[in-house]
């Protein structure tokens, strides 16, 4: 994601209707064409005038609050949060592929949380706790994995956690299919999280670390 202004829409990584019958084809596109894109049109409009933040990168704006301008620093960060958290959703699903790789994120968890089924039920509590709008986030923070959430589009980036995967339980991302079943929901995002996303992004992370 090391995009600067101004910021674009990319492509999917896969059709709109790739994931179905598990996210609809229309709650994709309006999601992606329409959500996403305003929050990059209005990040675009609040950087337009200000040089000094057009060199950032999105992580940059989300992460150097003291470099925002006052009065820009609630509506860039809501805006570039917008735009970090779509394109981090969408990047870690992928078509059904069954089971998740066994490497070592899928090790990490079964030690950490008791197995995959029971990270899944933790994840899902998470989730179903966020009140109004938000995600639901699996992070690495200090070397351990943390199930966390952050409401609106606020990132775990400003609190120092490197994110492996997202839900987004904003009502928009599931209402369509779903109504006003968040659980359901949640239960079918499972059957297309993209773990080898996951698992490079953790195996990245390991990588970095102090040794």
């Amino acid at each position: 994601m090391e995009s600067r202004y101004p910021f674009v829409n990319t492509p999917l990584p896969y059709a709109y209707d790739a994931l179905e019958p598990f996210i609809d084809e229309k709650t994709m596109h309006l999601h992606h064409d329409r959500h996403l894109q305003t929050y990059i049109d209005n990040l675009n409009g609040l950087l337009k005038d200000c040089p000094a933040l057009q060199c950032l990168t999105l992580e940059k704006l989300l992460t150097s609050p003291c470099r925002i301008p006052a009065p820009l620093a609630v509506p860039v960060r809501n805006n570039a949060g917008g735009v970090y958290n779509h394109r981090f959703y969408f990047a870690g699903m992928a078509p059904p592929s069954g089971t998740p790789v066994r490497g070592r994120l899928y090790c990490e968890i079964g030690r950490q949380f008791g197995g995959l089924d029971r990270f899944k039920a933790l994840f899902k509590a998470q989730a179903l706790e966020v009140f109004g709008s938000g995600y639901a986030w699996l992070v690495q923070e200090r070397g351990r994995l943390k199930i966390t959430a952050t409401p609106n589009q606020d990132t775990p980036l400003a609190q120092g956690q490197s994110p492996l995967l997202n839900i987004d339980v904003w009502e928009h991302a599931y209402y369509l299919k779903h109504y006003n079943q968040r659980a359901a929901y949640i239960d079918d995002w499972f059957a297309v999280v993209d773990w080898n996303r996951a698992e490079q992004l953790f195996e990245a992370l390991c990588r970095r670390r102090p040794r």
